[in-house]
């Protein structure tokens, strides 16, 4: 039972056939993944779910990471008070086991391809980047503090992003365009998003950016990770200095929404074939008006409503909820 090597030994890939349809997709992903650690979650959702068949994915180890696929059905009481409660049970028992076992879980109905051209629209701060760019600009303004709390209660949902980025924007008027170089020749990026945007590419993918955050750090990106399309605001800079305004249409929840449809459309790629990552409540809205959505090291909110979330693992993790 924990001899992560039995796996490998014992469980084999699986085509999708007509036999999986209606089935629910559960995926356990993890470091040396062990049928205890499998079992144990397996059991653990067995209040909602109820398993049928077990098998590798096909990316199983190939990419460094433990992935099993479990298929069966959600239960329609499972002996919750009513049908609908039981959807709501998921988000609660997903989290618990995901902490207790240290593996990232997802349940999803259905799944894009990867097989197939699809389109992947990307939040910037905190998700391609390990950094949100307007604290790291607040900081050397002195003013990281006061910027660094209103970030926090955006990224909650807590305020309305539109007026809280004027806020932030409107601290850092003075601030010398040098100092946005000095960030963006540092930008941390994420673990795995190298080799996520170079699997996807190969199998025809289109990859954007939508961000609240800078054009001066989003443009950047987008030509040194070979990214398609970049949509972001724009800093108002005049004579090398910020003027603590954005030029423009805010980037905001449902322009990131417009963005991920609009795209879509201009690439032909089927709705059925979007996936959209990020960590704030100001991506939720683009998540939901995508095929898949995928919370990535996000705020509690953001892991509870996407479709699935990436707690412990890289950014390339996605992959393994595509069939």
């Amino acid at each position: 039972m924990h001899d992560t090597s039995f796996l490998s030994t014992q469980l084999t890939t699986k085509s999708s056939n007509e036999d999986d349809a209606g089935l629910s997709i559960l995926t356990v992903i993890g470091q040396a993944l062990t049928p205890y650690i499998v079992s144990q979650v397996v059991e653990g959702l067995g209040e909602v779910f109820e398993a049928t068949s077990i098998h590798l994915h096909p990316l199983h180890n190939k990419l460094g990471d433990g992935v099993v696929v479990v298929k069966g059905r959600l239960s329609e009481n499972a002996g919750a008070q009513d049908a609908a409660s039981v959807p709501a049970l998921l988000p609660s028992l997903i989290t618990t086991l995901s902490a207790r076992y240290h593996v990232d879980l997802g349940i999803q109905d259905t799944q894009p391809s990867l097989n197939e051209p699809g389109l992947l629209v990307m939040d910037m701060d905190s998700t391609l980047i390990d950094i949100e760019c307007i604290d790291e600009i607040a900081k050397l303004a002195g003013v990281g503090e006061q910027v660094a709390a209103v970030t926090e209660q955006a990224m909650r949902g807590e305020i309305a992003f539109n007026d809280s980025l004027n806020h932030r924007v409107a601290c850092l008027d003075g601030v010398p365009e040098h100092q946005l170089q000095q960030i963006r020749d540092s930008l941390p990026i994420m673990p795995g998003v190298q080799l996520l945007i170079a699997i996807l590419k190969q199998h025809n993918w289109k990859l954007a950016i939508a961000s609240g955050g800078f054009t001066y750090f989003a443009n950047h990106l987008k030509a040194r990770l070979n990214i398609d399309e970049a949509v972001s605001n724009t800093l108002v800079i005049e004579q090398g200095i910020l003027t603590g305004e954005v030029s423009g249409e805010i980037v905001n929840a449902e322009v990131k929404a417009r963005t991920v449809k609009a795209l879509a459309e201009r690439w032909g790629v089927p709705s059925s074939q979007t996936v959209a990552m990020g960590d704030g409540a100001n991506d939720l809205v683009m998540m939901a008006e995508s095929a898949l959505g995928v919370a990535c090291h996000g705020k509690p909110v953001v892991n509870e409503k996407a479709d699935v979330a990436i707690r412990l693992g890289s950014l390339h993790c996605l992959l393994y909820f595509l069939s």
